[in-house]
């Protein structure tokens, strides 16, 4: 598929959002294979080749089995993911399938409960993973969760989070 836009032409101010989250994301001390677990389970749902080789590459050079990144697409029905990352898993669907999910609460509780008081809060990870160029240049890139609990704040408190 040809590229439709190239971000940093179009958008740099949303691309270099995306790129401070990422950044933020390699720093943040929330467990890396967890990280590429949700990248390539969204990347699984929005379909996306490109971000799949990566991702699994990615996950494999930090230690992840191939018995994990092949069940990913069945994680419900394994025994190879923790609880934790069951409930990233979860929310990570949820987000990415919002539409149709509307982000139910007993998936976000669940996440809360597994994440709360963890920096980052988790629904930072599955919302930047998958943007395409056209919803970056489209995109204010400034929605996630807590902003829209909270009035639209740039930045999340403790007291943001239901």
């Amino acid at each position: 598929m040809p590229r439709r836009l190239d971000p940093a032409k179009v958008s740099p101010a949303a691309l270099k959002t995306m790129l401070d989250i990422e950044g933020y994301l390699a720093t943040c001390g929330l467990e890396r294979p967890l990280i590429h677990l949700i990248k390539m389970r969204a990347s699984q749902i929005n379909g996306c080749a490109y971000c799949l080789d990566m991702h699994s590459k990615d996950a494999r050079a930090e230690g992840d089995t191939e018995q994990r990144l092949y069940a990913l697409d069945a994680w419900r029905e394994t025994p190879f993911y923790s609880a934790r990352e069951r409930a990233a898993l979860a929310w990570t669907e949820a987000l990415t399938l919002i539409s149709p999910t509307h982000a139910p609460d007993d998936v976000y509780r669940e996440a809360r409960a597994q994440f709360l008081g963890h920096k980052p809060y988790l629904p930072v990870v599955p919302c930047q993973e998958h943007f395409d160029d056209r919803s970056i240049a489209e995109s204010d890139c400034g929605h996630f969760p807590w902003q829209i609990r909270s009035g639209g704040n740039s930045q999340p408190s403790m007291e943001d989070i239901p």
